[in-house]
């Protein structure tokens, strides 16, 4: 943390002192809970044990937790805190144990998880722009990872997010990951694993489509595809027209042809109502 190059930014800042391009130096919060709306393996029946960690190296300008992302809420938590909130979220009931958007604070969750190992999953759920030597850190903690492959076009990637070069670290890291082993309960709770999510977003279909082929032809069969069709006009979109509406029945159709023409196993599939403000979390900090 004295000169962070966790995430591919490498921004060199040294996080005991200031913020680096994540904008945090350390462990800040916006709520845990058990939250009921991920993949049906991962909520199950009583929800995943969500804790939301606030920054982020990627800062999509559509994202639906863009006050997270911005930091303009959440607290300041230490690392037993953390261990704390494990443990709480494992006595709440929670199905696993869902870390959402933590590349860049991974040092003070393993110090924390090193603290308390909770005995439920641990789910590693993450925007994809990772470094792999950063994933080799938690990798012995994990047990299931649910990675985004946002872009495929690094022009996509340059506009939305800045980064060009997202698709040649997400490629890699989701790699990474899908070798994570399936196992998979048989009444369908999932407890190891990859599911690689997708999002679709405004005149990007022809992008998924190229999402789709590569996850086809460059994981295994046992990784878990989610194609999501939620995208909600958020953020701070104001100099992007194309983002302030839903995507339409046909560039779903699009993306979901190609799913069902490669013959794409094990997916997840969103319906139309999934696309609402009342699924984002009201939060807490």
């Amino acid at each position: 943390m004295n000169s962070c190059t966790l995430c591919p930014l490498a921004c060199g800042v040294d996080r005991t002192k200031q913020s680096g391009c994540c904008g945090v130096q350390s462990l800040n919060i916006a709520k845990y809970y058990l939250h009921p709306y991920e993949e049906p393996c991962i909520s199950f029946e009583k929800g995943s044990g969500t804790v939301f960690f606030t920054g982020c190296n990627l800062r999509c300008v559509f994202c639906q937790n863009y006050e997270l992302s911005r930091v303009r809420r959440g607290k300041d938590i230490t690392v037993q805190n953390l261990a704390d909130i494990f443990r709480e979220l494992e006595d709440m009931g929670a199905e696993n144990i869902n870390l959402v958007t933590p590349s860049h604070v991974v040092q003070p969750i393993v110090r924390a998880l090193e603290i308390y190992k909770p005995k439920i999953p641990l789910v590693y759920n993450s925007h994809g722009y990772e470094k792999i030597q950063t994933l080799k850190m938690i990798d012995g903690f994990v047990d299931i990872y649910l990675p985004d492959l946002k872009f495929y076009s690094s022009a996509l990637s340059k506009r939305y997010t800045g980064r060009a070069d997202y698709f040649e670290y997400a490629s890699e890291a989701v790699q990474f990951m899908a070798k994570k082993p399936l196992v998979m309960r048989a009444d369908g709770k999932m407890l190891s694993g990859c599911i690689v999510r997708h999002l679709i977003l405004p005149l990007c279909a022809q992008d998924s489509v190229k999402i789709v082929r590569w996850v086809k032809e460059n994981l295994p069969q046992s990784v878990y595809f989610s194609l999501m069709r939620q995208y909600t006009p958020f953020g701070e979109i104001e100099n992007y027209p194309e983002l302030k509406r839903k995507i339409t029945a046909r560039e779903y159709a699009q993306v979901l042809d190609c799913v069902r023409e490669i013959g794409l196993e094990n997916v997840f599939l969103q319906d139309g109502e999934s696309a609402d403000t009342l699924f984002i979390p009201k939060w807490e900090y």
